[in-house]
């Protein structure tokens, strides 16, 4: 099967990598992190697992590799909940959204890495960020206490609440805060709540977004110079049935809305008071959408849409494939793959009036499973975009269980979903237009490139197209590491490194580049010891509660 059987089954440890092609280049500079979920056999999604950050040096002789080797270093965050289980494990089980216990909910930590001034924060849909030391690895803290977010999603009361957020908050450095948001159960739905945090201290600041509803995730959140974006990404919808123990039927929307709130709107109101909104809608789904910084000609996104992506159905034991083969056991866990090829679009909103238009689409037959990028994030970077450099990681149709493919019968090209494998794609696009400038075929159709960063060369032109593309390429014959030039990724790669033994890692996710990450500085955090519940902390017997105790004193004293 051309989808690696390693991403379930090889284990993280680290790795001292060597050159294996070309040359690795010497101004490349600062460090790549990856965040990833650590297989857990007991749990529905393999993509729910406890978080994991690896670090990837950029240059070669650091964090104790040799002279002539370059770092991956990588450690499971020792949240607390990755404490308490690890005492008492046996007290948690897999259930829908992760980890199930006494405690509460676990937070997994393992989705995406988040880089502020030299911090570093991990991320989940279903949590608070989590601070991680940069050069240990370790934990530091939760973003702001539970009951500056309000508590639990669901208003249960649990030693650990269970917070529905998203996996990509932003860092607004004109205002050197970070925005994210929560996303709590009303009457009519999960409502997104706008959140702040400045860095330091152990609250957040919230306000409602009264009047808007999300019915799938909002994965991601945007920002321009004046407006935040906040769009309902559709493509992973609860299923009141499925709770309830029965067969998974609901289906991802064609159509999402998308609310813009103005700033300035939010300083001037009151914490916990609901802030204006305008609202639009625009389709395919999505997961990921960057909106461009200057916003003086309306609010510019582009999409990287998720075209026939349901993420909330998963890879189950006696699936049969797109071609009717059994499916490989070890992909159990996996999630259903793209049924569809992927759209990349540009679009400019006028947040007053609620208008879009499209200015730009990205489609092809062979772009299929979009959801990795890599692009300029600096200031200057995002003001100015120039080029967008995409991975499409191939059509998986032995990923694909017919099952699914039953319940998407009236909306799925038969012919296309049953095809032949095809091999993944590192696309460079063009700003503006969106045409595609370069494209890289990745040799093996058992390449599984990852979240790919864009490493700017020092003192060069900001947007995209001076400096570096760094792949992680997931594979059976190893893990490898790929650098591309950035102004033409069609000429392969400059420079490539593997383990001395050819070394497997398992599945990873999102990542970012950092130029320069710092240990921790002394900050006002939240103590897990000052965030515990105390009603919640009665409730549990002697033994959960002296577990949770034990490890509220381990980090006061760490």
């Amino acid at each position: 099967m051309p989808l690696p059987s390693s991403i379930f089954s090889a284990q993280f440890g680290d790795l001292d990598l060597k050159v294996v092609s070309g040359e690795w280049p010497d101004g490349l500079h600062g460090e790549m992190f990856v965040s990833a979920p650590v297989v857990d056999a007991r749990l529905d999604y393999q993509l729910f697992g406890f978080g994991a950050m690896m670090r990837i040096a950029m240059r070669k002789g650091t964090h104790g590799a040799p002279a002539d080797r370059v770092a991956l270093r990588v450690r499971t965050l020792d949240t607390p909940v990755q404490r308490i289980h690890a005492r008492a494990g046996g007290r948690f089980n897999g259930g829908l959204l992760g980890l199930e216990s006494p405690y509460g909910h676990a937070n997994m930590a393992n989705t995406a890495p988040l880089g502020w001034g030299g911090r570093l924060f991990a991320t989940w849909d279903v949590g608070r960020p989590v601070e991680v030391d940069p050069v240990t690895l370790g934990f530091l803290g939760e973003v702001g206490s539970a009951e500056s977010w309000g508590g639990d999603s669901f208003r249960a009361r649990n030693v650990l609440p269970q917070v529905f957020s998203t996996a990509h908050p932003i860092v607004d450095h004109g205002r050197n805060c970070m925005w994210t948001v929560k996303l709590a159960l009303t009457a009519s739905g999960m409502e997104p709540q706008v959140v702040r945090y400045d860095g330091t201290g152990s609250r957040v600041t919230m306000w409602p977004v009264s009047g808007a509803t999300v019915v799938g995730s909002m994965h991601t959140i945007s920002q321009t110079r004046d407006w935040l974006v906040l769009a309902d990404s559709g493509n992973f919808k609860a299923d009141m049935n499925e709770i309830l123990g029965g067969e998974r039927t609901v289906t991802v929307d064609q159509r999402v809305p998308v609310y813009f709130v103005r700033k300035e709107a939010l300083e001037s109101t009151p914490a916990g008071q609901p802030v204006p909104f305008v609202r639009a809608e625009f389709g395919p789904t999505t997961g990921h959408y960057y909106a461009q910084w200057d916003d003086s000609d309306g609010v510019k996104v582009l999409f990287e849409h998720l075209d026939l992506t349901d993420l909330g159905y998963r890879i189950v034991a006696g699936d049969v494939d797109a071609h009717g083969r059994p499916v490989d056991p070890r992909h159990v866990g996996m999630y259903q793959m793209a049924m569809a090829p992927q759209t990349v679009s540009e679009m400019t909103f006028d947040p007053e009036k609620g208008t879009v238009r499209v200015t730009a689409s990205f489609r092809e037959e062979w772009t299929w499973n979009l959801q990795l990028s890599a692009m300029d994030w600096s200031p200057a970077g995002l003001d100015s975009p120039e080029l967008h450099h995409v991975v499409f990681q191939g059509r998986h149709p032995e990923v694909l269980a017919r099952r699914v493919l039953d319940v998407y019968r009236d909306r799925i090209d038969p012919a296309a979903v049953s095809g032949g494998e095809q091999c993944a794609r590192l696309v460079t696009l063009r700003r503006g237009d969106l045409s595609a400038s370069s494209v890289w075929e990745f040799p093996s159709l058992g390449d599984l490139p990852s979240s790919p960063v864009f490493v700017q060369r020092r003192g060069g032109r900001p947007g995209g197209g001076d400096g570096w593309v760094v792949v992680p390429v997931l594979s059976d014959d190893g893990f490898r590491v790929e650098c591309f030039d950035a102004a033409d990724v069609s000429a392969g790669p400059v420079g490539v490194l593997a383990g001395p033994n050819r070394e497997q890692v398992p599945f990873i996710l999102h990542a970012i580049w950092m130029e320069s990450p710092e240990a921790p500085r002394d900050a006002d955090r939240l103590r897990f010891v000052d965030d515990i519940d105390t009603a919640a902390l009665d409730a549990l017997d002697d033994a959960d509660r002296r577990v949770v105790l034990e490890v509220a004193d381990e980090l006061a004293s760490a």
